[in-house]
């Protein structure tokens, strides 16, 4: 015992009770109860230290793209300090704009990411709201009410009752009622309660499912009392084990497939800022650096802080511009309105990455009950007795849910005979389930099965139409009522796992009394002498009778359907008067043990097929997975047969496919080698793998990881949290789902449907080329300003965009356009085209290199207009003069740092709006403050451009003749936003200044317009030429395969 798991199940009672060291009649002592407890602990489940504040805010800054921005705000601040230092007074608070927005970004960033991680383990929280605050403990020899369950130890005796949650894992000692039943769905998987009982197993090594006479932390009486033996508390639960399978889960969480690419992509971003800031400098050392060479050897050195600093600084712009500031906010922005779209598809996405990794998801591990099924049990066919003996009718019922109007009886005839009237009388009556419709829905209470044996009674009616008519009128379980009103029960023969039937003793008007039975057919057959026939007449059961029936149980039997016999007696000898507990025979029904003989000499009347169907659309979505290039798995607590007909029906296996290879129990398939394990799990097709325990789960679940899938896996009980939490994403049911999966999934389906997971992969691949398509449009502009500074630096230009110009681009201006990418309409062919792999790469060399192309045009379109109003004073027609400002050459231009040199140089002065420009005391200021409008065009350009490439942007190589710019009117939207913002820096005086720019004319807006729209036209050629080449890959590949 203790740590390592002692097999009780596999002990009798009195061998617990001695190995423990208690006496199940007395309980421990006091002292007892003192020394277990320094050994064992606290009967509750450890909660691991959380990570300090101070260390989550610094992994929020353990990425590349955030270090790179990090790094960018301090070199800016500090250089504007030491600009600001030198120039005194002029130094403006302006300055630090580009500094302290990059803070900003970074500070948001931060509080969001310690936000979304502390709160993402509240998965261990639920699983200690599921253990019970009390217990009645019997200790010293008496029986404690309210002892708190947290002081449980191993060698407690506890008692149980109807309603309560068991507070430990325990070995039943003993039984007060002759039934006791536990739901313990959540922790195995189960779909209906499940008897406990005194016998010992076997076997040491049997699943969870088998341990028939133990109960497990955190499941629920529904049936009966007894008395247990504590075995094990805390985390040497079953539930505990779950504990610590969540906090391993935890640890092993991967990075999603995005950011795995952001991460890539940071750090060649990286590599590539660096060398370009190198180069930059290694270009214009000249302007910062010079020697003379004497006898071969360099002298006179000499070096300007000065020059080295501005050069430093025109570094740090080329940082700031090849940063694509505004990417996180965009693609959180996108990852939202992905959330938005998918709720409104039923799943609610719990975390934002997980959007984007359903669209790459290539397994799916998906629980039967529930999800793939209704979660309702439901009678789908019943078989009655014909006009003869050995005559056996069958009836197919339709319907999967506890609504009596979804679906008919096929076959049903219109006149009620005797036969199916006995058959719905002691569907009804020998019951204690109910239905009720509450809120526009029919719901069940009690049992599952009984619930939809009381279904069937709806469906077949009543003998009188009369009554059944005005029954019709109302939405309510009515036919069972009339049946009820027709008897009294007087007593009930409980369900014991022995005889495998439970009966009631009903009396009619008259005072005389009937056994009603129903129970498995194998074992109701067994005490049946007769047989009732289709018009009441009773005949004796023979052999050929006898053989018919076990012929029609077999037939029901092979389609995976739980089957049910019903029977009746009227001889009842001494209890044919029964009344109540004052009559002489009440004795006889107090010893469990002469039920058998009660139920004997039986006549049998038919038998119901039941199950928990199939829900109607998930076929359809099996297909569409296929056809997606989806792999389903089912992993199911059920037993085998039961998960495997249901794995036909829905279409994970073809009709008539083998599953030798498929199928396997949870036990048998870690009995496999880890080779073999590897094997069984690759390939192409579906699998199932059934009496699956939460460890064989999530072994399967790391399995597929390794092997480089991208898995998601459904859920609802507390026994799929660790696979939930393992898996690229986890899928909790909304509906039956309990706290636990739901605090560890990523995701939740509000209808429990696994069409709904179709739906949400197709939006996720949806969601991803979106996002693709934002990405490739900042990346590309960012490869322009990149272009358009380098550019400036290898001329020698002046600086044509300052930082705070750059940053305003990135995050305000091309913010709107990039977000609005995300309202691309979905490709019609989505879910035709397999899953992308997990490592694609998000931009490809052709992608790459088609916006180098473009990012060199807007290099050129932004350095050249500069240049053009410097050097031209018209350009294709559109004067440039009008401000009257002066003319130089380009070389003047280009060695503009030798101004001061320049003998008899002279500047006119020049108008913009209210403003004159004079250069008189110091004409080389012409290139520095002069240089306003020739900044503003560039900005202008650069604008545009980015506007125009947004166009570029709705599909990656469709043409806009075929995806016309209407397709998506949000991104009209934005571009109007976006060239709204840009007017209002340009014309309200106070946002210009601080921009450092000034008003454009009408002829210099159709200059902008002139040089920025041959880029839809270079894109346009481009997406051709990858037309092209995809349509000859295409060609090569069939041919290869022919």
């Amino acid at each position: 015992m203790g740590e390592k798991a002692y097999p009780a199940w596999a002990r009798s009672v009195e061998e617990c009770a001695r190995d423990v060291g208690v006496d199940p009649s007395k309980g421990l002592s006091g002292e007892e109860v003192i020394a277990r407890r320094e050994r064992y602990g606290w009967n509750e489940l450890k909660r691991e230290r959380g990570k300090p504040l101070w260390k989550l805010v610094l992994e929020q800054f353990d990425d590349t793209l955030v270090r790179i921005l990090l790094g960018a705000a301090v070199v800016s601040f500090l250089l504007t300090y030491i600009d600001g230092k030198n120039k005194g007074a002029e130094s403006e608070l302006t300055a630090y704009v580009e500094p302290l927005v990059i803070v900003m970004i970074l500070i948001i960033n931060a509080v969001v990411g310690v936000w979304q991680e502390s709160n993402a383990e509240r998965a261990l929280e639920a699983l200690k709201e599921m253990q019970p605050e009390n217990a009645k403990v019997l200790r010293d020899g008496q029986l404690l009410g309210d002892l708190p369950a947290r002081e449980l130890v191993p060698g407690d005796v506890v008692e149980l009752r109807v309603g309560d949650k068991v507070p430990a894992d325990m070995r039943i000692a003993s039984l007060k009622t002759s039934t006791f039943r536990i739901e313990q769905s959540s922790l195995t998987g189960e779909s209906v309660p499940v008897i406990k009982g005194l016998q010992a197993v076997e076997s040491e090594d049997i699943e969870l499912q088998g341990k028939d006479c133990m109960v497990f932390a955190g499941t629920t009486v529904v049936n009966g009392s007894c008395f247990c033996v504590v075995t094990s508390t805390g985390m040497n639960t079953e539930i505990g084990k779950i504990q610590a399978q969540i906090q391993e889960a935890a640890l092993e969480e991967d990075d999603t497939p995005l950011k795995k690419k952001l991460d890539e992509f940071g750090e060649r971003l990286t590599f590539v800022i660096g060398m370009i800031c190198l180069l930059v400098w290694v270009i214009n050392y000249k302007y910062f650096l010079s020697w003379d060479v004497v006898g071969g050897w360099p002298r006179n050195v000499r070096f300007s802080f000065e020059k080295c600093t501005y050069y430093f600084e025109i570094a740090v712009a080329l940082a700031v511009a090849a940063i694509p500031e505004g990417l996180p906010a965009v693609i959180t922005t996108s990852l939202a309105l992905g959330t938005r779209k998918m709720a409104q598809k039923n799943a609610i996405v719990r975390k934002l990455p997980s959007v984007e990794t359903l669209g790459c998801t290539t397994v799916i591990c998906s629980d039967k009950t529930g999800t793939l099924t209704t979660n309702q049990m439901s009678v789908m066919e019943f078989a009655g007795n014909g006009g003869s003996a050995g005559e056996v009718r069958e009836f197919s019922v339709e319907g999967t849910t506890y609504n009596p109007d979804d679906g008919e009886i096929l076959g049903l005839p219109v006149s009620m005979d005797r036969n199916l009237q006995t058959i719905a009388q002691i569907a009804a009556v020998c019951n204690d389930a109910a239905i009720t419709y509450k809120g526009g829905q029919f719901r069940a209470s009690g049992m599952p099965t009984e619930a939809a044996l009381k279904v069937l009674v709806e469906k077949i009616g009543l003998p009188d139409a009369k009554e059944y008519v005005k029954i019709c009128l109302n939405p309510r379980a009515g036919c069972c009522d009339w049946w009820f009103r027709r008897v009294k029960r007087v007593a009930a023969l409980e369900f014991d796992r022995y005889r495998k039937s439970m009966s009631v003793i009903v009396q009619n008007s008259s005072g005389q009394s009937t056994l009603l039975v129903k129970g498995a057919v194998e074992n109701v057959l067994e005490r049946c002498s007769f047989m009732q026939l289709m018009d009441g007449t009773v005949v004796e059961l023979d052999n050929a009778s006898r053989a018919a029936i076990l012929s029609k149980l077999n037939t029901m039997s092979s389609k995976a359907l739980r089957c049910l016999g019903l029977a009746y007696k009227d001889d009842l000898g001494e209890l044919s008067t029964y009344d109540g507990e004052s009559h002489p025979a009440h004795k006889k029904l107090l010893d469990p043990s002469n039920y058998s003989a009660i139920e004997s000499d039986l006549v049998y009347c038919g038998m119901v097929g039941l199950r928990d169907p199939p829900r109607d659309e998930v076929k359809s979505a099996m297909d569409d997975c296929r056809e997606a290039g989806i792999r389903v798995m089912v992993i199911t607590g059920d037993n085998k047969n039961t998960a495997e007909a249901i794995c036909r029906e829905i279409g994970v296996f073809y009709n008539g496919e083998s599953l030798a290879g498929k199928s396997f129990t949870g036990k048998d398939f870690m009995a496999l080698s880890t080779e073999q394990r590897c094997k069984v799990l690759s390939g192409s097709g579906g699998r199932v793998f059934s009496r699956a325990e939460p460890r064989h789960k999530q072994e399967i679940v790391r399995m597929l990881k390794d092997a480089g899938e991208v898995v998601a896996m459904t859920g609802d009980g507390v026994n799929d949290a660790p696979a939930l939490k393992l898996a690229d994403i986890g899928i909790a049911m909304g509906i039956t789902g309990t706290e636990v999966a739901k605090e560890a999934a990523d995701m939740v389906l509000a209808d429990d449907n696994f069409s709904t997971i179709v739906s949400a992969v197709a939006e996720g691949r949806s969601i991803y080329n979106n996002m693709k398509a934002f990405i490739r449009y900042m990346i590309s502009s960012n490869i322009g300003e990149v272009a358009s500074i380098f550019l400036t630096a290898a001329l020698g230009m002046p600086e044509g965009l300052i930082p705070v110009q750059l940053l305003w681009v990135n995050l305000v201006t091309d913010g709107p356009p990039a977000t609005a990418l995300g309202f691309n309409p979905p490709d019609l062919d989505i879910m035709k085209k397999p899953p992308r792999k997990s490592n694609d790469k998000l931009i490809n060399a052709w992608v790459l290199l088609r916006y180098m192309v473009i990012g060199l045009y807007v290099g050129v379109a932004t350095v050249g207009i500069f240049a053009l109003w410097y050097t031209h004073d018209s350009f294709l027609g559109i004067d440039l003069s009008s401000d009257g400002h002066s003319l130089v050459t380009f070389s003047q231009l280009t060695h503009w740092g030798e101004c001061p040199t320049w003998e008899g140089f002279t500047v006119a002065p020049f108008t913009v709006g209210s403003r004159i420009y004079s250069f008189d005391s110091n004409p080389c200021d012409y290139f520095a403050a002069g240089k306003v409008k020739a900044t503003t065009l560039s900005l202008s350009v650069l604008v545009a451009i980015e506007m125009f490439n947004s166009l570029n942007a709705l599909s990656e190589d469709g043409s806009l003749l075929v995806m016309p710019p209407w397709r998506n009117p949000w991104l009209l939207v934005a571009m109007a936003a976006s060239l709204g913002l840009h007017f209002i820096i340009l014309y309200v005086p106070l946002l210009a200044q601080v921009f450092g720019i000034v008003p454009l004319s009408w002829r210099e807006w159709l200059l902008v317009l002139v040089v920025s729209l041959p880029v839809i036209l270079i894109d346009e050629v481009l997406k051709f030429l990858g037309r092209r080449m995809a349509e000859s890959e295409r060609t090569r590949r069939k041919l290869k395969l022919a």
